[in-house]
């Protein structure tokens, strides 16, 4: 069967991210968590943020405020307010590669998730953009989404799972994904698939227009 590479978006939250550490501790399997600036600029969620880091898992940007995807905030300010301030933040706490996830809104894909100047922005910074290929919809069904999650990575030669660690209902089903997973004869890796990688250490790659909304 495929590889699979664990996300989560949105947190770090004070009482669901330490249980998916805990139960990602339990199976030895490493993620990438996408953290909100908004979170980072509080105490707690700084030191929720090193916990991360200190267990092993790796840290990426995932804009600060989480309400408009970026190739539908064209403002001056939008790479500024999103993107410089959160990476301040976490590099406070993050030293390794730049990672970057842009908000899709729902999970969807297309030209609403960069402009041209966050692009400009993440070339500069040498940043890796990841995006994704299985959205199982957890903040939409807290059961289902396992079902859904399950059945793409079945599908699919090399999983990229988009999972949220501020849902305590949802996150509750993490570990028997994870058994489901295993007992299916799924690996767990840390690499991403090229073609969740428009954007690798500041070097676009063949497709990122396809996610660029064109400057007007």
């Amino acid at each position: 069967m495929g590889e699979v590479h664990l996300t989560f978006d949105n947190g770090p939250h004070p009482e669901v991210t330490p249980r998916v550490l805990d139960v990602l501790d339990a199976h030895a399997i490493h993620a990438t968590f996408f953290v909100l600036g908004k979170h980072l600029a509080t105490a707690e969620g700084m030191a929720m943020a090193e916990a991360t880091r200190d267990r092993g898992h790796r840290l990426g940007n995932h804009s600060f405020s989480h309400e408009v995807p970026l190739g539908e905030d064209l403002g001056p300010a939008a790479v500024a307010r999103e993107l410089e301030g959160t990476q301040r933040l976490l590099d406070e706490v993050w030293r390794g590669p730049r990672w970057f996830r842009p908000f899709g809104g729902g999970g969807k894909l297309g030209p609403h998730l960069l402009s041209p100047d966050s692009v400009e922005w993440l070339v500069a910074g040498k940043h890796t953009c990841v995006l994704w290929n299985s959205v199982p919809g957890d903040w939409l069904d807290a059961e289902g989404w396992v079902e859904r999650a399950l059945a793409d990575a079945a599908r699919l030669e090399h999983a990229v799972i988009v999972l949220h660690d501020i849902l305590p209902e949802a996150m509750t089903r993490l570990d028997e994904f994870i058994c489901r997973l295993r007992e299916a004869g799924h690996r767990f890796g840390d690499d991403f698939p090229a073609a969740c990688l428009p954007i690798v250490e500041g070097a676009p790659r063949a497709g990122l227009e396809a996610f660029v909304r064109a400057a007007e």
